[in-house]
């Protein structure tokens, strides 16, 4: 028999294993539906029909969808991710030079967004959960925009920031900060609107609950009813939301990166796809999932400790309703 505790642990990891099959799936099934391949693109205009043909299956792209993708499970689970089929070099080797600076910018943004959260958030608190509509626009403008108008005002009107975050070879982020805050800005901004939107509704229902009521009513300082009566039941969906950013900040690179000339796992997605190199496309596809399936498996564990005896906290799900 398994422990009753082993075994509620144990669900969430069962969850948290199918949904990545599920997601090798579905990155799997969209580079399929990519226009194309790299057979294709690196002998188009050049040569006949045999030479394709030739080409393709010298990359063993001539394989059936089914086995290449067995294929591909079978080198994840060994720590395998494949080849580049541009440059013949280990997917895992491209992404050990890109992976440091990609985790430094998304480790950057995620704290600006939890900064700005944080305070978003706080003046919602002592406003007795009103207002909050500026995060609702600003999560609505499309991330381009938000790249664009930080752009021009930070490094063309006012001058403070490089346009293009270009790093030396072998050259660390850290060296230089600026080079960080034109992209990091552009991914936490929106991202921070979108927590705000989500945890705003888990924070009103918290402060309509009778308790805190009960304690404001007693009189007791607002900081002590933070602590005491409203954090304990926001530490749940404030887990699931962070773990919900990482992903999604990971998968913002993409645009960040490119549109700055960052050089990180972003940048590599984008010119990967152009060139249909499928290896290194799916392994920088399924990073996100992965970074999201880690954190919401680590939130739901987490989740489980922090949760008040007796009073369920709210989840992301509630909030939502709410908004």
């Amino acid at each position: 028999m398994i422990p009753r505790a082993a075994g509620r642990a144990l669900r969430p990891a069962g969850r948290a294993a199918a949904l990545a099959v599920a997601a090798t799936a579905v990155v799997f099934t969209a580079t399929e539906l990519l226009p194309g391949d790299a057979g294709e693109l690196r002998t188009a205009g050049r040569a006949t029909e045999e030479d394709v043909a030739a080409e393709r299956e010298r990359l063993g792209l001539d394989r059936p969808a089914a086995v290449r993708y067995l294929d591909w499970l079978y080198g994840l689970v060994r720590g395998d991710l494949g080849h580049s089929l541009a440059g013949g070099r280990p997917v895992a080797t491209l992404f050990a030079e890109r992976l440091p600076a990609t985790a430094v910018l998304v480790a950057a943004a995620l704290a600006v967004t939890v900064l700005l959260t944080a305070t978003a958030l706080a003046v919602t608190y002592l406003r007795g959960g009103r207002g909050g509509s500026a995060a609702t626009g600003l999560a609505a403008v499309p991330q381009p925009v938000h790249a664009a108008v930080l752009g021009a005002v930070l490094a063309g009107l006012l001058g403070w920031l490089p346009p293009v975050s270009l790093l030396p070879p072998g050259g660390s982020p850290l060296a230089d900060p600026r080079l960080l805050v034109l992209p990091a800005l552009t991914l936490a901004l929106p991202s921070a609107a979108f927590a705000t939107v989500l945890l705003r509704g888990a924070l009103g229902d918290v402060l309509r609950r009778p308790h805190v009521a009960d304690a404001r009513l007693r009189g007791l300082p607002a900081p002590l009813v933070l602590r005491r009566h409203v954090l304990p039941f926001l530490y749940a969906p404030a887990l699931q939301v962070t773990a919900l950013l990482a992903g999604g900040l990971v998968a913002g690179t993409a645009l960040a990166e490119t549109l700055f000339g960052y050089p990180g796992t972003g940048q590599l997605l984008v010119s990967s796809v152009a060139v249909r190199d499928v290896p290194v496309v799916q392994a920088a596809a399924l990073l996100p999932a992965a970074v999201l399936l880690l954190g919401m498996l680590l939130a739901d564990l987490a989740a489980r400790r922090t949760t008040v005896p007796g009073e369920p906290g709210p989840s992301v799900a509630a909030a939502g309703r709410t908004v």
